[in-house]
């Protein structure tokens, strides 16, 4: 069978429409690049007492990112006392300026959800981020399919994708996007495949099985071709695609280093799409707009480069990707790295993360890949409240606790990246490695897995306990 035959008619569609520039509609931003439209000042430095805006309790953890839209700011979070029984989801919409609660839907599953064990734990049941097209909201909650809601909190609509659990174990992330009269997920782990939604009101509109969907988290995005057209680009394991966005057809596929499963998602600089492998893959970029396999006319640069969960991000002819501490700068135009460096501990550790023996690599490991393990939270019953909940997921030093899960994003000459810890390190950005900060909240020692959002100067931190807002005076 070709590859044509194999993939099918796979389709997927991205955000467009009707939100604001300056706003952040969805995972990373506009169209996922992680870069902020805005040309305001945005602080390098925070904590409780310095250029903190307002703070915001949450109703229970989630790893799924803020997005804002117009003056709202919107969160998913879960909690549970036995999960997944008693499991409830939560849509929660904060004022912008203010952080205060402007309303908070409960949203319980019409079925039972995976079990809460072994490495779903580092994930959880609210880990894909909404997206909004100014006039709707539209989350992914897995095996609870897509809802849909107006910005006031009503819910209007609930379709789902499928039945399925990731064979990992390790649950569902990929996060909605927008395009024209469509809302696209990427299926993976419910039904290997891309299914297509009316925005209006839910029924399916296409449905795209392809088995390299089988081990992949990432959510893909829209990239100009030099001749004008559109593409819809997303990163596989060992390859990277360009789809037509109308009709779904496969229109070219590049093949890279070979690689068991991704969890970061594509990006682009103009008509260039880049990936980020993880261990065991690498790295490539690829121009848009060829026909079939263009791995030999297309491919810009591929190289053994590795990166982690996080997607990178691409600032200014540079891609910058973190793993596990580690901040690496390479050329967009060659792939050729610029630096490499671990990332320094803050000057004042907390005092717990002191108390515990540092992460080291195993042997064979790449730089920055630290051993994990697999953390257990206790006995049947023992989240009896969210605040428990929530202090399952605090943050720390070794095993899960140190790797990355957040992606960087750029504004104003700088870069923001957030570990999992808490510790929010803001570097320049350019050929040379300056690290200008190193913040974080002492209050908190939750789980800081989220990606940030920047809006007009004003950042968005979400831990599992907190929302956070931080900007200048």
């Amino acid at each position: 069978m070709n590859r044509y035959a194999a993939l099918g008619l796979l389709s997927v569609v991205v955000v467009a429409g009707s939100v604001h520039a300056a706003d952040w509609p969805r995972f990373r931003g506009v169209n996922g690049s992680g870069l902020s439209a805005a040309e305001t000042k945005t602080p390098s430095e925070w904590s409780e007492t310095k250029n903190l805006r307002w703070s915001a309790e949450l109703p229970g953890p989630g790893k799924s990112s803020p997005i804002v839209v117009g003056d709202r700011v919107i969160v998913t979070c879960w909690s549970a006392e036995n999960p997944p029984e008693g499991l409830k989801r939560y849509l929660v919409c904060f004022d912008r300026s203010s952080g205060k609660e402007l309303w908070s839907k409960t949203i319980e599953p019409l079925k039972p959800d995976e079990p809460f064990r072994g490495m779903f734990t580092e994930n959880g049941y609210s880990s894909h981020t909404p997206a909004s097209d100014g006039e709707r909201i539209y989350a992914f909650f897995g095996l609870d399919g897509v809802r849909a809601f107006d910005l006031e909190g009503k819910k209007l609509w609930r379709q789902p994708v499928g039945e399925g659990t990731d064979p990992n174990g390790w649950g569902t992330a990929a996060s909605p996007i927008l395009y024209k009269n469509l809302v696209i997920v990427n299926a993976s782990a419910e039904s290997t495949a891309i299914v297509a939604l009316d925005k209006e009101d839910g029924h399916e509109v296409w449905r795209q099985p392809a088995d390299a969907l089988r081990s992949l988290w990432g959510t893909p995005m829209l990239v100009d071709t030099a001749s004008g057209q559109q593409e819809l680009a997303i990163a596989v394991p060992g390859e990277i695609w360009g789809l037509n966005p109308d009709t779904g057809k496969l229109r070219w596929y590049a093949v890279g280093p070979a690689q068991r499963n991704l969890r970061s998602s594509a990006v682009a600089e103009k008509d260039v799409v880049y990936a980020v492998g993880e261990q065991g893959g690498g790295s490539m970029a690829v121009r848009s707009g060829g026909k079939g396999d263009v791995t030999k006319s297309q491919v810009v640069w591929s190289n053994n480069q590795r990166g982690g969960v996080g997607t990178p991000v691409v600032a200014e002819g540079l891609l910058y990707t973190f793993n596990n501490g580690v901040a690496t700068c390479l050329d967009a135009a060659t792939g050729k790295q610029v630096y490499s460096k671990r990332l320094e501990k803050p000057a004042k550790p907390r005092a717990e993360d002191s108390a515990k023996p540092a992460a080291t690599a195993a042997p064979g490991q790449a730089a920055g890949d630290e051993k994990s393990e697999v953390v257990g939270f206790g006995k049947p019953g023992e989240f009896a409240d969210p605040a428990t909940l929530r202090a399952s997921f605090g943050g720390g030093g070794g095993g899960m606790r140190g790797q990355d899960y957040s992606s960087p994003v750029v504004a104003d000459g700088k870069l923001y990246f957030t570990r999992r810890g808490g510790d929010v390190y803001v570097l320049a950005t350019g050929r040379e490695y300056k690290v200008l900060a190193v913040n974080r909240f002492d209050s908190d020692d939750g789980d800081f897995s989220s990606t940030p959002a920047i809006v007009d100067g004003a950042i968005f931190i979400r831990s599992s306990n907190k929302l956070y807002c931080v900007a200048q005076p």
